[in-house]
């Protein structure tokens, strides 16, 4: 573990401040977006923006990373990144963010890209695990941290958007002054669809309904709060408690998988999801009854917490449940095509959560949750009954964020490395930035 830290402080420290800024800006733009009096449709259009080019930044980053190196990229895109939410603050338009969002999106999967293929080259297969493990705490936490930093200024102001790009641009510090040697780039072949969804329909299918949910999720869960009358302590504190409880349930859930049919424990996961989510409509009618009939908020962040729980691990079951398909030379093209279905849901969610607010108002919201939830229980629920459980001793649970890139993926510890390809690329020295 040591040596982990050692040869990757730069990495975890830069993706710490970069994470604790995105975290940050997700929360202050759907705050902002309600506070500006955007209609639903178009916060829930221009929130997606981040995952229309999340989808296009994957089909263009293996070429540049080819072609200039990690560290010219990782400067680039965090540069852009930094750049884009100062434009927010002059321009507040949905059309304008919904584009200034794209950017956003497609610097942040080449960011990733970067560090995880980075990160990669650092790893043995002894330590990959707790590299994946470091990762994932330093991304859940740091996102948490930068929520909570919505209570710094006012929305309304320009200062949080300053902070946002003043914390990105420290993100480029630790990485520019390292003096380790870029890595080598390994081209990562993905699965086609016909074969994925052949090999594991369940997989695929909820992987593209999960890619909705998460998207809505995190994207409008402060533009739900805020239009509940939430204080911003009291958004902060609910952006938090879900990002938080989410991360901690990872890996008593996935253990759960390993031991019993991992189809069973996605399809009680997302009924349970769907139970809380239902519970938290209920609880957040009561807290705004007149006298002594209002309830506490308490019992709102109590059902958000569960409902988290429920759903977060739910892409590490996915991929995991993928695997139990699939051989073990396969995982990591499996893993890309999971990515990629969850990808093509993601940049819908936030739009069709919108329209869901629309027609039943706030908690719109937590109906469009719990009906998604559903549609992967009750898919679940079929495959089971037509498909029997096979063993594959090669596949176990490991906890991924839903962010991670194909790269990511293959640290994994159970996949098999993936062969050279090409001639390595030369390091870029630091001094020709």
């Amino acid at each position: 573990m040591n040596k982990v830290l050692k040869n990757s402080w730069a990495l975890f420290l830069g993706m710490g401040f970069l994470m604790m800024a995105y975290g940050f800006q997700g929360s202050l733009l759907g705050v902002r977006a309600v506070q500006e009096e955007f209609s639903l449709a178009a916060t829930g259009f221009m929130m997606s923006g981040y995952f229309v080019g999340y989808f296009i930044g994957t089909s263009t980053i293996t070429v540049l990373i080819s072609r200039v190196g990690h560290i010219r990229v990782f400067a680039a895109f965090a540069s852009l990144a930094s750049l884009v939410i100062l434009v927010h603050s002059v321009f507040v338009n949905p059309l304008v963010w919904f584009f200034l969002r794209v950017l956003t999106g497609i610097s942040m999967v080449c960011i990733y890209t970067v560090a995880e293929s980075w990160l990669n080259d650092r790893s043995s297969n002894k330590n990959r695990g707790s590299v994946l493990s470091i990762y994932m705490v330093i991304l859940y936490g740091s996102m948490g941290i930068g929520m909570f930093l919505l209570n710094f200024s006012s929305p309304a102001n320009y200062e949080p958007f300053i902070l946002i790009s003043i914390i990105t641009s420290v993100a480029l510090i630790p990485i520019l002054l390292t003096k380790k040697k870029p890595p080598t780039f390994k081209k990562i072949k993905g699965m086609p669809l016909k074969e994925l969804y052949e090999t594991s329909p369940f997989g695929m299918v909820s992987s593209l309904f999960y890619g909705t949910i998460q998207s809505a999720l995190f994207t409008l869960l402060a533009v739900y709060a805020a239009s509940m009358n939430f204080t911003i302590f009291q958004i902060s504190l609910v952006t938090f408690l879900l990002a938080i409880s989410g991360a901690i349930s990872q890996y008593p859930i996935g253990k759960l998988s390993d031991k019993y049919d991992r189809r069973k424990v996605i399809i009680i996961s997302t009924f349970g999801a769907s139970l809380f989510a239902l519970l938290a409509i209920l609880s957040s009618g009561q807290m705004y009854l007149p006298g002594e009939l209002a309830t506490s908020k308490v019992w709102f962040f109590i059902f958000l917490i569960l409902f988290s729980i429920c759903s977060l691990p739910m892409f590490s079951l996915i991929c995991a449940h993928t695997n139990d398909y699939i051989p073990k030379e396969k995982f990591v093209a499996a893993g890309a095509g999971i990515q990629f279905t969850f990808g093509l849901g993601a940049m819908s969610g936030p739009f069709l959560c919108s329209i869901f607010m629309n027609i039943v108002g706030s908690n719109g919201f937590f109906v469009f949750l719990l009906f998604f939830h559903a549609l992967i229980g009750v898919f679940g629920v079929y495959r089971m009954s037509v498909r029997e459980t096979v063993e594959n001793p090669d596949s176990q649970f490991i906890a991924m964020p839903s962010t991670i890139t194909p790269a990511g993926i293959e640290l994994n510890p159970t996949t098999e490395p993936i062969e050279e390809t090409k001639k390595p690329e030369e390091a870029q020295p630091v001094t020709n930035l």
